[in-house]
């Protein structure tokens, strides 16, 4: 039987995590004005002269002016009926009429400092990070890819504890380190054990300095030295 081949269209989707001290939050975009709930991933379809790298940089880019932020391919989504539902055919012809049977994406994950300036020259006008928590109902298969992207961040962590300094300020209390772990594993973790993971990592730094102008017990402020991780790394 001959094979039926079909009109196959390639797209990144970037999912960038960001931490605000409590709770771990995605950037998101407005894919419809007209509908304030219409949350999606930032992305986009590849241009001819592309890679699929060069595209999730570009969406970034345009998303954040970021030039240099640290950006990772971590699977490939290509069901079938991924775009098959009725509003989201339509956004696509609306958005760039070509004629698609099939649109499979590359996924790309990010960790990013939520304070960092963000400057958006998309085609996106409206950006806006979004408690993980409070993820809408998104167009595609975008609530999977979310859902994929953290279990993905989990595994780096088992790894290399290392990426979790990603998300976290320059200097950063202990209490900041225990909630983002505890946002990352959505469960709640011994505060004492979790003390005990810090001392073992040497690249964790104490410094003199500590919180002020808080309500309660100022707590002291820690670092990440990469030289010391790398050091440690390389002689385990």
């Amino acid at each position: 039987m001959k094979a039926k081949f079909i009109h196959t269209y390639v797209s990144v989707d970037c999912v960038v995590f960001g931490f605000d001290d409590d709770q771990l939050n995605i950037l998101l975009v407005r894919r419809n004005d007209r509908n304030t709930r219409d949350l999606k991933l930032p992305g986009s379809l590849i241009y001819n002269e592309e890679d699929v790298d060069d595209a999730a940089n570009r969406v970034l880019f345009e998303l954040t002016g970021i030039k240099k932020m640290s950006l990772r391919q971590f699977r490939c989504f290509a069901s079938p009926d991924r775009a098959s539902k009725a509003e989201d055919i339509k956004w696509l012809d609306e958005e760039y009429q070509p004629n698609i049977n099939r649109l499979i994406t590359v996924a790309y994950l990010s960790l990013c400092k939520i304070d960092r300036k963000l400057n958006n020259v998309s085609k996106y006008k409206q950006t806006e990070w979004c408690p993980l928590n409070k993820v809408p109902r998104m167009p595609f298969d975008h609530n999977e890819i979310v859902k994929k992207s953290l279990s993905e961040i989990r595994r780096w962590i088992e790894h290399d504890p290392a990426v979790v300094f990603e998300l976290l300020p320059n200097k950063f209390t202990i209490s900041q380190l225990h909630r983002l772990y505890e946002a990352i594993y959505d469960k709640e973790i011994d505060i004492r054990n979790f003390h005990k993971k810090v001392a073992a990592m040497p690249y964790i730094i104490q410094l003199e300095e500590k919180q002020k102008n808080v309500s309660h017990r100022a707590a002291r402020y820690y670092r990440f030295d990469k030289k010391a991780r790398n050091k440690y790394r390389a002689n385990m």
